[in-house]
């Protein structure tokens, strides 16, 4: 069952359909290999597995009694431990010492469509507290690791899922992205995440539905390959009645992968025209966006003014989303758990100023930043008057290295230049801010190793392009044969 590890889920769901597989056999060969790898990797924080074992025997006697199946039946998959919930399933929010014992009782849309869809959801996976940072590690769990270099961050704040599909624990995993945290995690893990554009995958926040607008936040996929992130992002698709930006049919994004990209007009920016980016990075990508003249399409780089440095385009993001972050804590107040208090050592510094500013910001502010947040909106709407795609970095360096202390960061300097530890070394953000549809593809290693992801951009509502494109790149420049090769070997020290 070895090969089983890198096989995608779309291939898996294909054999058990035909009784090649069974949903049991495959689960305990999930269940070994979490077992095998988590201890090094600390991308599981959370096992479900008698619920998956009861699910997975369920799948198995569907099969058998010939009745109909989701896309995703009997495929072992797993979820995020932030805002991401399953009932009687232990709720952390990233890692916080005082929810290690919240248990809710009701499911968020993630989980309630993919076991709609038939996938087994084995357990939940690491990430930072309250998703606020573009690494993984929290004070409960610690930091995931990089399966291609274990001294190293998968990035986050969907990191632990990544690293657990890059490392061949499932061939999918949940991914959420307010800020990148789909594509951050796949840039940095070398495996592929889809951004939706803004309603088409449904996120139900609750109890402020609305909050979700500062900045667009987006339900996802990540996987080994496009065709199971396009399979799973279509099940995600759909409105849901819980989401107020929440719009249209459920849709077939597989009928894009083989359309190609011939005759589209790509836009290359190396640096989004204000971000450092390391040379190992920024080599690889203007290599990798040559591709796409292989396959037919125009390529231009182009200038871009987003109409303000990137440090500060970081600072209006962190105001958009510390009002959220304030009412987060709020809310977790109201339940009894204190934050500010009591339990106010379970938060990171970034966490608490976060929150705090939130509480600062008066109408005027907020309206400010929406202001300067439209500008950034015009900026990359007008690149899609001439053009089809918009190809960037994903983030400007390679994984960074974890720290002991609970609170890894990203570098604080790119290129002699200074950027934010959280989040000013990642390309993605911005992107949240408009509501477009990104991806972000492995684009190949460094010298050292280590994966680059390359960031493709498509016009709003035109998801299609993305996949196109994506997996025009993954048949010139296919990446599945690099987990086996170059994930780190487990029995090194971690």
């Amino acid at each position: 069952m070895n090969e089983i590890h890198f096989t995608s889920a779309a291939e898996l769901a294909r054999r058990i359909r035909l009784r090649e597989l069974s949903p049991v056999e495959l689960l305990e060969t999930v269940i070994d290999r979490i077992e095998e790898r988590n201890p090094h990797v600390n991308a599981v924080v959370y096992k479900g597995y008698d619920d998956a074992r009861a699910a997975a025997r369920k799948a198995e006697q569907a099969v058998t009694t010939r009745e109909e199946l989701g896309a995703f039946h009997g495929v072992p998959t797993l979820m995020k431990d932030l805002f991401d919930f399953k009932p009687g399933w232990i709720s952390t929010m990233g890692g916080v010492r005082a929810l290690a014992g919240y248990i809710p009782d009701f499911a968020c849309g993630w989980v309630e469509r993919m076991e709609h869809a038939g996938a087994i959801i084995v357990g939940k996976t690491n990430t930072p507290v309250l998703g606020l940072r573009g690494v993984t590690d929290n004070p409960l769990f610690g930091p995931a690791r990089n399966p291609f270099d274990l001294t190293r961050n998968p990035g986050g704040s969907s990191g632990g899922s990544a690293a657990a599909v890059a490392d061949g624990m499932v061939p999918f995993a949940e991914g959420t992205d307010a800020g990148g945290s789909i594509r951050i995690p796949s840039a940095l893990s070398g495996v592929y995440g889809f951004k939706a554009s803004l309603g088409r995958t449904p996120a139900a926040i609750r109890p402020n539905a609305f909050g979700g607008i500062s900045p667009f936040v987006h339900e996802g996929v990540i996987a080994r390959t496009v065709l199971d992130v396009a399979v799973g992002t279509g099940i995600l698709s759909g409105i849901d009645p819980r989401d107020p930006f929440s719009h249209g049919e459920p849709a077939d994004f597989t009928a894009h992968l083989n359309r190609g990209v011939r005759r589209m007009r790509i836009a290359y920016s190396p640096d989004f025209g204000t971000y450092p980016v390391a040379p190992d990075v920024a080599a690889v990508v203007a290599a990798s966006v040559k591709q796409f003249e292989r396959a037919g399409a125009v390529v231009e780089q182009i200038d871009i003014d987003l109409g303000m440095h990137q440090s500060e385009m970081l600072d209006m993001f962190m105001r958009l989303i510390a009002v959220q972050n304030m009412e987060t804590i709020d809310n977790l107040a109201a339940q009894g758990v204190d934050l500010r208090g009591e339990h106010a050592a379970d938060l990171p510094r970034a966490v608490h100023e976060s929150a705090a500013l939130g509480n600062r910001l008066t109408a005027r502010d907020i309206s400010r930043d929406q202001r300067l947040r439209t500008g950034v909106y015009d900026a990359i709407q007008t690149v899609f008057d001439t053009y089809d795609l918009l190809i960037t970095p994903t983030v400007a360096v390679t994984a960074p290295v974890n720290d002991t202390n609970g609170e890894t960061e990203g570098p604080s300097e790119v290129n002699g230049e200074a950027v934010d530890p959280l989040l000013g070394w990642c390309l993605t953000y911005p992107i949240n801010m408009t509501g477009n549809p990104a991806a972000s593809v492995p684009a190949g290693l460094t010298a050292q190793g280590l994966p680059v992801g390359m960031q493709i951009i498509g016009r709003r509502g035109q998801d299609g392009d993305v996949f196109a494109a994506s997996a025009a790149f993954e048949e010139l420049q296919p990446w599945i044969h690099t987990y086996p090769g170059h994930i780190a070997d487990p029995t090194l020290p971690s």
